[in-house]
C-alpha cells in the first residue's frame, strides 16, 4: 500500500509541474506566422513598404457612401461611423507583405505551447488607452468576453475553440484552446481588438450611441455630425507611435470622412477639391476621370496598384431560404441569363475578368479537376455534394455561348425543375400555378450605379418569363434586411485572404446560416461543407490546408450559390497631388495610412 502511495504522489507531482508549466513554452516570439517562421526579426525598425521617415501633420479628406449611427462597429445593431477602426488597436498587427504574419503591438510578444493548447500574450507595460490609463490582462480578457458573448456572430465562430482565459497577472493573458490542429486561432487572437474594461462594464454594449468611448488606436474622435461627417486627430500622446509596426504609418493629424448619399456626387465633390482620394471601383468613372483635365494638368494623380489578393467572390447571390432558389437548376438557369461579355463591353471597358472562384487571383482558386488528394478527401460526401464536382471544370454559367444560347439552355433547366411558361409568356410553378418574380435589393449609396447594371439583368429574366424587380433603400434599412436575411437576392462581396480558416465557418457553415448578423447570405447549410470548413480550420500542414480550400472551393461553384461577378487584380486610384507614397507597394496592396502630406517633405 505505501508504495502505491509513494507512486501516487509522484504522479501527482508530475502532473502539477506539467501543468504549471504546460500554458508558457520556454520561447516568447515578438512575432508569429500561420506557417514557416516571419518575415521580420525582432530588431527590425520598420516595415519595408512605409516611409519611416515620412513628416507627420496635414490632412486626409474621403468619402464615406453610409449614413451612421453608432461608434460601436463591433455588434449587429446599427451602422457605425466610417473610420471608426481607428480608433482601436489589437493584440498584434499584421504586416502587408506576408500571407499572414502578425508583430507585437499591445502585446509585445505570443508565446504558442508546444502542444498548441495554450496561447499567452505578454502585454508591453507601455500600452495605454486614450485616457492614458493603462491596458491590462483585465481590458483584454473583458474584450474577448464581451465580443464573443455581445459581438457580431463573426466573433463566436472565430472563438469557438477556446475553452477558457486566464490573466495570472496585470500584463499576461493565457487563452486555453480546445484543440491542437485550428492553427490560426493563436493569430485570430492576436487580432483581438482592445476595449477599455472601465469604460464598457457599466454601459450597454449592444446598444447604438454616439458617446465617445475611451479607446486604444492611434487617432481620437475629434467631431460627429450625425449621417453625414467624422472627424479624427491623430492623438499626440499615441503611446505606439515609435514602435516598429507603427513608423511610417499614421501620419495624418486630422482623417474627416463626409458622407454621400451618391456616388455621381461624390465624383463631383472631388473634382471641386472637397474629397482628396478616390479608390475607383467604377470602370466607367475610371474612364472619365482619368482622361480628364485635372489628371492631363497633373493636379490629380490617376496611379493604378497592382495587388497579389485573391479576389473573392462577388456576384448576385441566391437566398437559398426562399423556396423558389433551393432547386440548384433554377440557380443555374438564372446564371444563364446574365451576359457578363455584353456587360464588360458596353459598360466597363473590358476592364475585367469574369470571376469563377471564391479565392480568385490566387493559387487558392481550385484547378480545373480535383487531384488524387482532393478526390480522396471529397469522395465520402459524394452523396451530398453534385456529382459534378468530380469530373467537370467549373466555368462561370454561359461564358462562352451567346445569350440567345445561354437563355434556351436556361428554359431547358427550369422546365427540368418544374416550371412551365403559359400563354402569356409568364413562367409558373407547374405544381400551383404561382409565376416566378423575385426582388433585386439594392442599397441607395450605390443604387444608381448598380441599377445599369441590373436592369439589362432584369429585361433578359424577362425573356424566360420571370419578373423581377429592383428595390432600393437607405443604408441602414439594408443593413436591417441584410442581417436578417431578409432578401431574395442582392449583390455580396465576400472577401478573401491567403489564409483561409475561422472566417469560413461564419461565411458557409449550418450553425451561421442560421444566425442573424452573419455572413453566410445564401443560407447553404452542408454537412459536407461544414466537414471541409473544419479541414481547413485544423490542418496541420500547408498541403493539407490548401486542399481542403481546393476542395471548398470546388463545392461551393458547383452548388450554384451565386451569380458570378468579376474582377481585377489592382486597385484603381484617384488623388489630388499632395500626397507622398512609399516606394514599395506591398502584396496586399497600398495604404493610404501610409501616404503622407508631400509638402512636408523636409527639403
Amino acid at each position: 500500500m505505501k508504495s502505491i502511495s509513494i507512486l501516487w504522489t509522484v504522479k501527482v507531482l508530475i502532473l502539477t509541474f506539467l501543468i504549471y508549466i504546460s500554458p508558457v513554452s520556454a520561447n516568447p516570439e515578438h512575432g508569429v506566422a500561420l506557417y514557416g517562421a516571419p518575415k521580420y526579426a525582432a530588431n527590425f525598425y520598420a516595415f519595408d513598404y512605409v516611409n519611416p521617415k515620412a513628416p507627420k501633420g496635414g490632412s486626409l479628406r474621403e468619402a464615406a457612401y453610409s449614413s451612421f449611427d453608432t461608434l460601436n462597429p463591433f455588434v449587429i445593431n446599427g451602422v457605425s461611423a466610417p473610420g471608426v477602426g481607428l480608433t482601436h488597436d489589437t493584440l498584434m498587427k499584421q504586416s502587408a507583405d506576408e500571407p499572414f504574419s502578425l508583430y507585437g503591438l499591445i502585446a509585445d510578444s505570443i508565446d504558442i505551447s508546444p502542444d498548441r493548447s495554450t496561447v499567452t500574450f505578454h502585454l508591453n507595460p507601455n500600452a495605454r488607452f486614450s485616457d492614458n490609463s493603462p491596458i491590462t490582462s483585465a481590458d483584454v480578457a473583458f474584450s474577448f468576453n464581451i465580443l464573443r458573448e455581445k459581438g457580431v456572430p463573426m466573433y463566436r465562430a472565430y472563438y469557438r475553440d477556446v475553452i477558457s482565459v486566464e490573466t495570472p497577472s496585470s500584463d499576461t493573458i493565457i487563452f486555453h484552446l480546445a484543440a491542437d490542429t485550428n492553427r490560426e486561432l493563436p493569430l485570430i487572437l492576436g487580432e483581438l481588438p482592445i476595449l477599455s474594461k472601465a469604460w464598457w462594464e457599466n454601459r450597454d454594449f449592444t446598444k447604438t450611441s454616439f458617446d465617445v468611448p475611451v479607446s486604444s488606436g492611434p487617432y481620437l474622435i475629434s467631431k460627429i455630425v450625425p449621417n453625414r461627417t467624422m472627424i479624427y486627430r491623430r492623438n499626440p500622446n499615441y503611446w505606439a507611435t515609435d514602435l516598429n509596426v507603427n513608423r511610417g504609418t499614421n501620419n495624418f493629424d486630422e482623417i474627416r470622412y463626409d458622407v454621400y448619399r451618391d456616388t455621381t456626387v461624390a465624383v463631383e465633390a472631388f473634382k471641386a477639391g472637397l474629397i482628396d482620394i478616390r479608390m475607383e471601383n467604377e470602370a466607367k468613372k475610371w474612364h472619365t476621370l482619368s482622361q480628364s483635365d485635372l489628371v492631363k494638368s497633373g493636379r490629380v494623380i490617376a496611379r493604378i496598384f497592382p495587388h497579389s489578393m485573391p479576389s473573392g467572390m462577388q456576384g448576385f447571390v441566391f437566398n437559398l431560404r426562399r423556396p423558389i432558389f433551393q432547386d440548384i437548376r433554377v440557380r443555374q438557369a438564372l446564371a444563364l441569363a446574365f451576359d457578363f461579355n455584353w456587360t464588360n463591353r458596353n459598360m466597363f471597358y473590358n476592364a475585367y475578368r469574369r470571376t469563377s472562384s471564391y479565392f480568385e487571383n490566387s493559387f487558392l482558386k481550385a484547378p480545373p479537376l480535383p487531384d488524387q488528394a482532393e478526390q480522396n478527401l471529397l469522395l465520402p460526401f459524394k452523396d451530398q455534394i453534385p456529382s459534378s464536382v468530380f469530373d467537370t471544370p467549373y466555368t462561370p454559367p454561359g461564358q462562352d455561348k451567346p445569350i440567345r444560347k445561354n437563355l434556351k439552355d436556361a428554359l431547358t433547366l427550369l422546365h427540368q425543375a418544374g416550371w412551365f411558361v403559359d400563354h402569356g409568356g409568364v413562367l409558373r410553378d407547374s405544381r400551383y400555378g404561382k409565376p416566378f418574380q423575385f426582388e433585386i435589393l439594392l442599397d441607395s449609396s450605390s443604387g444608381t450605379v448598380w441599377e445599369r447594371i441590373v436592369l439589362p439583368y432584369i429585361d433578359r429574366l424577362k425573356r424566360l418569363g420571370i419578373t423581377a424587380r429592383v428595390r432600393t433603400v437607405d443604408s441602414i434599412q439594408y443593413k436591417n434586411r441584410l442581417d436578417s436575411y431578409d432578401f431574395d437576392m442582392m449583390v455580396i462581396v465576400w472577401g478573401q485572404s491567403f489564409s483561409p480558416g475561422n472566417e469560413q465557418r461564419y461565411y458557409w457553415g449550418s450553425e451561421a446560416a442560421k444566425t442573424e448578423g452573419s455572413w453566410n447570405f445564401s443560407g447553404i447549410q452542408n454537412p459536407a461543407i461544414d466537414t471541409l470548413i473544419e479541414r481547413i480550420v485544423n490542418a496541420n500542414t500547408q498541403e493539407e490546408h490548401l486542399t481542403a480550400v481546393h476542395a471548398l472551393d470546388r463545392v461551393l461553384l458547383h452548388e450554384h450559390l451565386v451569380v458570378p461577378h468579376w474582377h481585377t487584380p489592382e486597385h484603381r486610384y484617384l488623388y489630388w497631388d499632395k500626397f507622398g507614397i512609399p516606394n514599395n507597394t506591398p502584396i496586399k496592396g497600398t495604404s493610404v495610412l501610409n501616404w503622407w502630406d508631400k509638402s512636408l517633405d523636409t527639403k
